[in-house]
């Protein structure tokens, strides 16, 4: 444990002072800035007011950015170790395989999701200042939703770059598997699955298994809760799940996907020739 919070803590200071930390950092402390100066924050939409306007349209954004930041990033672990020669200097360290790995997991999720985080905090702070009420529940749930997505693209970017032979080659696969998650994002195109005679659960469990999907089902269900806008789909969810139940799913199955695709990442890395 010890060796492997101190990758973890290496992989912290390296990433705070690398440049992509900047701009990430940057987008989501510029998204939360920019919905106030459009006065997001006194604006009404199906009754949400002040910071409950503000949080769903950052949480509607950050769906859109997060995932590809957290691949493109991450990605580079260890296929840009490999490149770098860095495992033949990690052979000779008194260091287990798996605290490097499961260190630079770890350190790697507190890097990606701290701004995140800042940048909620930051909106909950300054609406306090204005005199706005803090929607404490609301931001709990999103906060949950966030490290959620956060970790299950984390998993699959670890996943990636073990299995890439170089940095070029895992970034190419990242930009691909979020492509292809964006192209099933739209539970209207499953009707098309549907037409075809496809049992409509079928057709809805395919879009579930989208981590995506599944964050995007669920913060429209806080402010839709029969959620009308997706049609005849929200009988097919709402009744194998319910609105907790699914609120459980949307939170406990991008965690256990992420895990799920860090350990096979671990086993491969684990079982590959490092050098």
């Amino acid at each position: 444990m010890k060796y492997l919070w101190l990758t973890a803590y290496t992989d912290i200071i390296e990433s705070l002072r690398a440049r992509w930390f900047m701009v990430y950092s940057m987008v989501f402390g510029g998204l939360v800035v920019i919905l106030f100066a459009f006065g997001l924050a006194e604006s009404r939409i199906m009754g949400f007011t002040g910071l409950s306007r503000l949080l769903i349209t950052y949480i509607q954004l950050s769906m859109a950015i997060l995932p590809v930041f957290v691949l493109i990033t991450t990605v580079r672990s260890v296929a840009g170790d490999r490149e770098a020669g860095v495992f033949e200097y990690l052979l000779s360290l008194p260091i287990t395989l798996s605290a490097w790995f499961w260190g630079r997991v770890f350190g790697r999720f507190f890097v990606v999701f701290l701004p995140v985080l800042l940048a909620m905090v930051g909106a909950i702070v300054w609406g306090v200042i204005k005199g706005a009420e803090v929607p404490w529940e609301l931001l709990i749930y999103y906060t949950g939703l966030l490290m959620s997505l956060a970790w299950c693209f984390l998993g699959i970017g670890m996943l990636i770059s073990t299995i890439a032979r170089s940095s070029d080659v895992a970034q190419g696969a990242a930009f691909v598997v979020w492509l292809s998650l964006l192209l099933f994002l739209d539970l209207i195109l499953l009707g098309v699955m549907i037409r075809e005679h496809l049992p409509p659960e079928t057709a809805v469990a395919i879009a579930l298994a989208n981590p995506m999907q599944v964050f995007r089902t669920a913060t429209m269900m806080l402010f839709d809760p029969q959620l009308v806008l997706l049609g005849p789909t929200a009988y097919v969810i709402l009744d194998n799940f319910g609105q907790a139940g699914y609120i459980a799913y949307a939170i406990v199955y991008p965690i256990l996907l992420g895990t799920g695709c860090a350990w096979l990442g671990y086993l491969l890395f684990k079982r590959s020739d490092l050098p």
